[in-house]
């Protein structure tokens, strides 16, 4: 049986995961988030722990196996396709952008400089994948 939490953070960068962690504890402070490093660390909870969130918030600039590696596998493995993936990334290329829609990605946000607009753009995510979205059971 599947572990249920509500939000996977994909984020290797100790300052932007403190960052992202106090945004998500002032917008959804009920909310149940795991961290999760680095993708080889996101992969063993989807699959070892069976971990099961309502969204997996990714990066793609990480150490070793990158976020698109990371969307590509989990689109491609059978037991993770419906699994909802928001690309939260500095990054504004357009070939990011771009790639991460082609490998499934459901949404793509960059991530603001300034506290209160960071904040804001987790509290629009987190509006729509907690409160507003239903998601499928894990296959």
């Amino acid at each position: 049986m599947a572990r249920t939490v509500d939000i996977l953070v994909v984020e290797d960068d100790p300052a932007d995961a403190e960052l992202l962690l106090r945004a998500l504890a002032r917008v959804a402070p009920d909310a149940v988030v795991e961290r999760a490093r680095d993708a080889e660390a996101a992969l063993n909870a989807l699959a070892a722990e069976g971990l099961w969130p309502r969204i997996v918030l990714l990066d793609l600039k990480l150490p070793g196996m990158t976020g698109m590696e990371l969307l590509r596998i989990i689109r491609s493995t059978t037991q993770f396709r419906t699994l909802p993936v928001v690309v939260f990334t500095s990054s504004a290329e357009p070939r990011d952008l771009e790639g991460a829609y082609e490998l499934g990605a459901n949404g793509y946000a960059q991530k603001p400089v300034d506290f209160a607009a960071f904040a804001e753009v987790v509290q629009r995510i987190c509006g729509f994948w907690l409160d507003v979205n239903r998601t499928a059971a894990p296959a």
